[in-house]
């Protein structure tokens, strides 16, 4: 097993914007020296590189504007958002195994000045010839067809949406480092928000960022004797579920569902011996609201389509009953594919958020879903024998 054999000693950041003004392997290289520092690490010490398919950077450019020595190991990861988890998966894969010990995870895009992922792109894929003649070219107007079938069959309403929009931009209001720090929404103020792709209206969909996230990985052991208290891994998974698209399913007996992230609960309560209840908090892949209520749903923190009484009344805000995203998620701090959800999660193991939620007990962090997904539960040194 790999729970608990390797920990995040170290997390960095550069300032969250939609025009960095600097070139995404600038962003990366900023990221994992920050990164460094805080873990009291040097560029030396660095013997493996995880990114995205998606990230522009170059392991080998990465490493040389850096001042890496030599690599052992060098991966990527693909699907978008899905890989966030996967990454430090795959690290905690390589530091088990002895193949590299002390392994950077990383993302940088400039997605607000460049390549904006919410607009229409050609795509060589041929699944792509089944949707995109049809009119759905975005990833809004692909999530849009799987949320109005999970109104239809649970009786929820567009507002249950706004809810996880108000939570995501109160929480960012209070966080210093948010795009959206000091403004809050209300729910009349999402009703009123434009139309991007029915039912999903224009506070429903997450920020297009600029901005890069990296993280540090080396064993549990080595973690303890570093300069900040260690985030340790109790759980890593990946997983796909049957007849796999990509946003959306028209391949599954339900499209109002998301069996990828069923795939990865499943393993993460098995790996970490917790249980759903036992979770403090969770930073859940926020790229468009319903997925939110699916997610909760599929991880087992509720039933199908009961994620709207969950989230009723404040029950994932501060102070609720599982308080999800404190530093505001993708829709209210930054879109950095997901990876400032796992540095938000090692700030609470810390005790160090913004927004920091009581209690010792295991934080949660989720990739991005509709595709090939994944997810860690990290705690701190000593929660678990």
């Amino acid at each position: 097993m790999i729970n608990r054999t390797a920990a995040i000693a170290g997390i960095g950041a550069t300032e969250f914007s939609k025009d960095s003004g600097r070139s995404e392997l600038r962003l990366a290289v900023e990221a994992i020296r920050a990164a460094l520092d805080d873990a009291g690490l040097r560029p030396a010490d660095v013997d493996g590189l995880v990114t995205f398919t998606m990230d522009a950077n170059s392991e080998i450019a990465v490493a040389r504007e850096l001042g890496a020595g030599e690599l052992t190991f060098l991966t990527r990861i693909g699907y978008g958002g899905g890989a966030a988890c996967a990454v430090v998966q795959q690290a905690v894969l390589a530091v088990a195994a002895g193949i590299a010990r002390v392994v950077v995870c990383y993302r940088a895009l400039n997605e607000r000045s460049g390549r904006r992922f919410g607009q229409a792109h050609a795509s060589p894929d041929a699944d792509a010839a089944w949707h995109v003649p049809m009119g759905l070219a975005t990833p809004a107007a692909q999530v849009a067809m799987v949320a109005r079938r999970y109104l239809h069959e649970y009786g929820a309403s567009t507002d249950d949406f706004g809810r996880v929009s108000v939570a995501a931009r109160r929480h960012a209001a209070t966080n210093p480092h948010a795009w959206f720090h000091g403004r809050p929404i209300t729910l009349d103020e999402h009703r009123a928000s434009r139309w991007i792709a029915e039912p999903l209206r224009l506070l429903d969909c997450c920020q297009e960022s600029d901005g890069a996230v990296a993280v540090v990985v080396t064993s549990a052991q080595r973690a303890r004797d570093l300069a900040r208290p260690p985030a340790v891994i109790a759980a890593a998974a990946q997983g796909s579920g049957p007849g796999q698209f990509v946003m959306t399913s028209y391949y599954r007996p339900r499209m109002a569902a998301l069996p990828e992230m069923g795939v990865v609960g499943g393993q993460i309560w098995a790996q970490s011996g917790y249980r759903p209840e036992e979770v403090r908090t969770a930073m859940l892949y926020d790229h468009f609201t319903p997925y939110v209520l699916l997610q909760l749903e599929e991880l087992g923190f509720c039933g199908p389509g009961e994620a709207r009484h969950l989230i009723a009344d404040g029950g994932i805000e501060l102070g609720g009953r599982l308080p999800v995203n404190p530093h505001g998620g993708q829709l209210g701090e930054a879109y950095i594919h997901g990876m400032n959800g796992i540095a938000e999660a090692v700030r609470q193991v810390r005790g160090t958020a913004a927004n920091q939620v009581p209690g010792d007990g295991p934080v949660l962090v989720t990739a991005g879903t509709g595709v090939p997904t994944s997810g860690l539960i990290l705690e701190p040194a000593g929660a678990r024998p």
